[in-house]
């Protein structure tokens, strides 16, 4: 005779336990409102999210993660990456969403996905791939995991796992048993695993084939992560440290597993599209320049001093403030955050004088204690914004430098505290100057170059002029030779140079 399981021996015993008849009915409910076709695959999925939540959820997350500054800077590359991905999306089983691609100033090799079509890349890495084709497949296989709605599926399983521990918990009487079944489920559903990454590469590829690039792109691509695996399993060894994993704990190289294999090859197998176009060149113009390492835009504090290293200036906060640099904005505020200054730059208008350009700006007709002002070089004005319609005063001041002009709004948000706090207003305002020479030095931005390979070129020959760590190793890398690939002579091949 068949055991009793532990549910059916507590239902023998005492009859149906009220948890077990609040799983089933939440089961029952989950299957009955939230079973969903998915777009990519056609199976169906039972999700918690709309597609339209889904979409406000991406939103909210993408303008969180925007507004922390982490964009990459430069708008022609970021116009390149867009360029690319709308058209794979255009061709992929979510067309009528509207995707965002962003390439992200961040030196670790990764590549990311937010619900609702935000794709990201890591510049760097970007610095190891060879080609558009390459680069296409990274945003193919994100969109991949959009079109399949993975995130939105992973929720959903956590959900779940979490109302199933409960239960187990209650039913049982064991908090040992129900953290058991919490967190083998939580093993299976953090971050994407196998199955998910392998879904993201089938419709990835598909999506290549689709906008006229090679699906195999895909296989170079893993190829590059799998190549980075093998070299920090090597430098892990020496170091006694767990080596980093890459993309989906694939254990073979992808020309040696036969799933991938498959997934690539199907695509293949579509009808026939015309083969797209590709520029090489395009693509070492656009990589030409790309920031490596880490980045010396970034924004640097040293004790109460806050440096911009790109536009080079400076300014003080009081002691116990702290500064929040966004994509939009350097935000000052003290501890309680009811108090604050607001950083925003524009494009100065010689035609108009310093109070006027402050009044278009910051909507500041009328200046109590109106002030012109001069400071390390720097012209401007400053005044105090009176209080109307239920608005509290502002501190309002605005410097030029340069080519820019940099507006100041100090706030409060009890009217109040206006005239205490404005003394710390007028420190940061009276702090702003340009960066000293000294203060620059040692911060010079590293960056990806082009060269032809010479007769007799070797990676140990080029890296004695390349100032990164193991630079030897890390040149083969980015040039797809890693471990013991040497140039050909006429190749274009990869470098870090260092700005003068």
């Amino acid at each position: 005779m068949r055991k009793p399981g532990i549910t059916s021996a507590i239902t023998e015993a005492r009859g149906p336990h009220p948890a077990a008849t609040l799983f089933l009915g939440l089961c029952i409910a989950l299957l009955a409102a939230a079973c969903a076709t998915n777009p990519a695959t056609g199976g169906h999925d039972i999700v918690l999210m709309s597609e339209h939540s889904e979409i406000k959820k991406g939103k909210e997350m993408h303008e969180e993660m925007i507004e922390k500054g982490v964009a990459y800077d430069d708008q022609k590359v970021q116009a390149y990456v867009n360029r690319i991905g709308q058209d794979l999306a255009a061709h992929s089983d979510r067309p009528d969403i509207t995707y965002t691609f962003t390439v992200i100033d961040d030196s670790n090799i990764n590549a990311f996905a937010f619900p609702g079509g935000y794709i990201y890349i890591n510049r760097g890495l970007m610095v190891y791939l060879d080609n558009e084709a390459e680069l296409a497949a990274v945003l193919a296989h994100e969109i991949g995991h959009v079109t399949a709605r993975h995130a939105v599926r992973q929720q959903t399983a956590a959900a779940a796992n979490k109302t199933l521990s409960q239960v187990i918990g209650v039913l049982t009487g064991s908090a040992d048993l129900a953290q058991a079944s919490n967190t083998y489920g939580t093993s299976l559903v953090r971050g994407y695993g196998r199955d998910h990454e392998l879904e993201a590469d089938s419709e990835g590829a598909t999506y290549l084939y689709n906008s006229g690039y090679d699906p195999n792109a895909l296989l170079e691509v893993i190829g590059v992560l799998k190549d980075q695996e093998q070299y920090n399993r090597v430098k892990a060894q020496a170091s006694g440290k767990k080596p980093q994993a890459y993309h989906g704990l694939f254990s073979t190289h992808p020309r040696n597993d036969r799933r991938l294999q498959q997934v690539v090859s199907t695509a293949s197998e579509l009808e026939t599209r015309q083969p797209k176009q590709i520029d090489p060149a395009e693509f070492r113009k656009m990589m030409d320049g790309l920031a490596y390492g880490k980045s010396s835009t970034s924004a640097q504090r040293q004790g109460n001093r806050f440096y911009h290293n790109k536009l080079g200036f400076t300014f003080a906060y009081p002691e116990t403030w702290l500064v929040e640099p966004t994509s939009k904005a350097i935000v000052t505020h003290n501890a309680d955050n009811d108090a604050e200054v607001i950083i925003t730059i524009k494009r100065k208008d010689d035609s108009v004088t310093h109070r006027e350009f402050l009044d278009q700006m910051l909507k500041a007709p009328k200046l109590f204690q109106s002030t012109a002002m001069s400071q390390a070089g720097l012209s401007g004005h400053t005044g105090i914004s009176p209080s109307s319609d239920g608005e509290n005063r502002r501190r309002v001041a605005v410097l030029y430098s340069g080519r820019l002009a940099y507006l100041f709004e100090g706030e409060v948000t009890d009217d109040r505290n206006f005239d205490s706090e404005d003394a710390q207003f007028m420190q940061v305002i009276e702090s702003f100057r340009p960066m000293k020479r000294s203060e620059r030095e040692g911060k010079k931005q590293q960056y990806l170059s082009y060269v032809r390979a010479k007769p007799g070129d070797t990676y140990a020959k080029l890296a004695r002029g390349v100032r990164i760590p193991d630079a030897e190793n890390q040149l083969r890398l980015m040039n797809g030779q890693y471990p013991s690939g040497e140039p050909r002579a006429g190749d274009w091949i990869k470098i870090i140079k260092q700005a003068t």
